[in-house]
């Protein structure tokens, strides 16, 4: 059966991405995904045949990969992080039936995970992580989730924290948070994870509220026992040291 694959290619950097994440690229024809991806990758893949579309073309994009893959091309779609979080698995894996092409999934370090070792240990138990867009999710449902998420005390990764169309949407998730937690609590940032300009800063809640985040950062926000040790934000696991 023709064989497409969904590709997580970590922060798009080689080092970064998982060895099968890198042999399946090696081993394809097509690359199919989002411009910027496609950048990312293209100096570490020459001779592959590169496909992009660019924001916002999500379903064109999947439709062009399930079409290279149903010509018997091997083929790959790439995503940022894991395919399968804030990902294109889902729609590749909703739309391949019409295509009669078998989808494998490849998965990727997803910024919660990347962002964290950069930082230290921020998300060492139980953890949630909530986009702020509300391109496919109604604010008022983020909201919620916010709201949910903070009460229940376990630290919080945060997608999406802000663009130009969205520039007050981190601080109005902080002002949620705040609802239920104390204003120094620790927190962190991670920006252009694994790619140039890469930046980590800790801060409280109540300075976070203030920062001016974009779309390349990832936002930690800790919980009660959260603290800094040596410059690097630890959420305790709970062992004893005796």
């Amino acid at each position: 059966m023709k064989k497409l694959y969904v590709v997580g290619i970590g922060a798009g950097n080689y080092d970064g991405m998982t060895i099968k994440a890198a042999k399946t690229l090696e081993n394809s024809d097509v690359i199919v995904g989002y411009s910027v991806y496609c950048d990312l990758v293209k100096p570490y893949f020459p001779g592959k045949t590169f496909v992009s579309t660019p924001m916002m073309k999500e379903i064109e994009r999947c439709r062009i990969a399930l079409e290279q893959a149903a010509d018997g091309k091997v083929t790959s779609m790439i995503c940022s992080g894991d395919a399968g979080i804030y990902g294109m698995s889902s729609p590749i894996l909703e739309l391949a039936p019409e295509y009669g092409v078998e989808c494998e999934i490849v998965a990727g370090v997803t910024a919660a995970s990347s962002g964290a070792a950069l930082l230290g240990s921020p998300i060492t138990c139980d953890f949630t992580v909530i986009s702020l867009s509300d391109l496919l999710t109604p604010w008022e449902t983020i909201e919620k989730r916010i709201d949910h998420a903070a009460e229940s005390g376990i630290p919080i990764v945060i997608y999406n924290p802000s663009s130009k169309k969205r520039a007050d949407y981190l601080r109005r998730c902080c002002e949620i948070v705040l609802r239920h937690r104390a204003a120094g609590t620790v927190c962190g940032i991670a920006r252009n994870i694994g790619r140039e300009g890469e930046e980590t800063s800790i801060m409280t809640l109540g300075e976070l509220a203030l920062y001016q985040a974009d779309m390349f950062t990832t936002v930690f926000i800790g919980d009660e026992s959260t603290k800094v040790i040596g410059g690097r934000m630890i959420t305790p696991r709970g062992y004893r040291h005796e």
